[in-house]
């Protein structure tokens, strides 16, 4: 046999993974199997060796120096495999991408923009769900989601960063006559209850007032926004999501707008290089959202 010092090669995988958790559950997890059979496996590994890979301690897992240099080499060597067969592979995924994105973002951006999408990217379905916070990529059975990055990532998670959130008060344009320089005050202030801290936010990053002359919360952005269209008051909306009411003279931004530190991510099960679809729609995304990010610095 030529390469008589491998070890059973079915060992390997769950070796790695065990080596880069520290943790037979973890690699259990991560391998869609049992810790049993992980354990079984990594046994089976040093039986062949004839050393110990681990330290087992009594709520701790530690590899020693000798496994920590074999999983480097299989490592390596998973991922040279893992390039050859991605680059030989003649198979397209087929079928359509399921992408969740935040619900206001969704209506007013994204699906105005889909006629774009349908004619640069003829070769890619997507199916859309409205959604937002924390995901859940095979519960909800997504493979892709837009979200703001206001609570914490999944690690495992793939994400590209698409663009800067940047606020700003908006109103009909008759509205804005009433404003002054100074700031808001004698019109009311529309707040929307799934961010109740814009009208804060805005004021702590640019030290102006808002003293309005009443107020009135809405459940979402939608509804603020369509109030605000209405002449109903003041909102404080993303540029993101009022960018072609701004472009129809609808709603006018009389203070522009300012980035509030949070950004919008394309979060996805695996990278995009490893699905065409994912690469095509990610690649199309940041062309949109490069856009996007140069019209609201503008404004």
């Amino acid at each position: 046999m030529r390469w008589s010092g491998l070890p059973p090669l079915n060992t390997l995988l769950p070796f790695e993974a065990t080596v880069r958790h520290a943790s037979m559950t973890a690699a259990a997890q991560e391998l869609h199997v049992t810790h049993g059979a992980v354990s079984r496996q990594v046994q089976n590994l040093e039986r062949s060796l004839g050393i110990s890979l681990f330290e087992r301690q009594t709520r701790a897992l530690r590899p020693t120096p000798q496994a920590r240099q074999l999983a480097a080499v299989v490592r390596d060597a998973l991922d040279q495999i893992d390039a050859a067969a991605r680059q030989i592979a003649q198979r397209t995924p087929a079928g359509p991408l399921t992408l969740s994105c935040e619900p206001t973002l969704l209506m007013r951006w994204l699906i105005p923009r889909l006629p774009d999408l349908a004619a640069n990217v003829p070769d890619v379905t997507v199916h859309l769900s409205a959604g937002g916070g924390p995901v859940f990529f095979e519960r909800d059975d997504i493979d892709l989601a837009i979200r703001r990055d206001d609570f914490p990532f999944p690690e495992k998670v793939s994400r590209t960063r698409l663009f800067a959130e940047r606020i700003g008060p908006v109103c009909r344009p008759d509205l804005a006559a009433r404003l002054t320089g100074a700031g808001i005050s004698e019109v009311a202030l529309l707040h929307t209850g799934t961010r109740p801290q814009a009208w804060d936010d805005w004021r702590g990053i640019t030290g102006m007032k808002a003293e309005p002359a009443s107020q009135q919360t809405l459940e979402h952005f939608y509804l603020t926004l369509q109030a605000a269209a209405a002449g109903v008051g003041v909102a404080i909306a993303p540029y993101a999501v009022v960018r072609d009411d701004l472009e129809r003279g609808q709603l006018v931004a009389p203070f522009g707008f300012v980035p509030d530190g949070t950004s919008y991510h394309l979060l996805s099960r695996q990278p995009p290089e490893q699905d065409v679809r994912v690469r095509r729609l990610t690649a199309w995304l940041r062309a949109q959202t490069t856009q996007l990010e140069s019209d609201s610095e503008e404004v």
